[in-house]
């Protein structure tokens, strides 16, 4: 697996790089709020736990199973932070990573997380060399749902009860796409 990763990514309105320092009033902003948490199984961070994560955020490894590659995600007009994406390694040897993204919804309904993600797609297909690239989503989450569809992300799996957070069980969908898939994707 190739490891050098070419940075900043651009889109045409959108510019994925590593978070800087300075990202953390933005970052702070849309990582306390409960309803972008909703879909996460976990609450909200606050304080010094929100300032540990993004901390950890800012000097993550990214080499080795579990390690997760975390971009900001700005807007080339006016360089305003939308959000984040993500591959998590989930397999060296398998050359598989998970894709995630958590977006301020200040910014919803404008396709962002759409670009963004599909450029997070091709930076792990490309610079990666991934294999497989997968999504696990909220089976209530009809947003990121449809950002994976729009995306040609292939269904997978519907895991029953497989998560539990405040005492409720909540179902969970697997999206994947090959990278011969994406590939043909993109020659059409």
């Amino acid at each position: 697996m190739i490891t050098s990763i070419s940075l900043p990514a651009e889109t045409e309105r959108l510019v994925l790089r590593r978070f800087v320092p300075a990202d953390f009033s933005a970052y702070a902003d849309y990582h306390s709020r409960s309803e972008v948490y909703r879909f996460l199984y976990a609450d909200a961070p606050s304080g010094d736990a929100l300032r540990t994560q993004f901390d950890t955020v800012l000097s993550a490894p990214f080499g080795k199973d579990g390690d997760v590659l975390r971009l900001a995600v700005t807007r080339r007009d006016d360089d305003a932070l939308l959000g984040e994406v993500l591959l998590k390694i989930a397999s060296t040897e398998a050359l598989q990573a998970e894709v995630g993204y958590i977006f301020n919804p200040a910014y919803a309904g404008k396709g962002y997380a759409t670009e963004a993600v599909r450029a997070m797609i091709e930076l792990g297909f490309t610079d990666l060399g991934y294999h497989r690239i997968f999504a696990r989503l909220d089976a209530h989450n009809q947003g990121s749902i449809g950002i994976v569809e729009r995306l040609k992300m292939r269904k997978e799996a519907h895991l029953i009860q497989n998560d539990r957070f405040n005492g409720l069980w909540g179902d969970e969908f697997i999206y994947a796409i090959l990278k011969s898939e994406w590939n043909g994707l993109a020659s059409r």
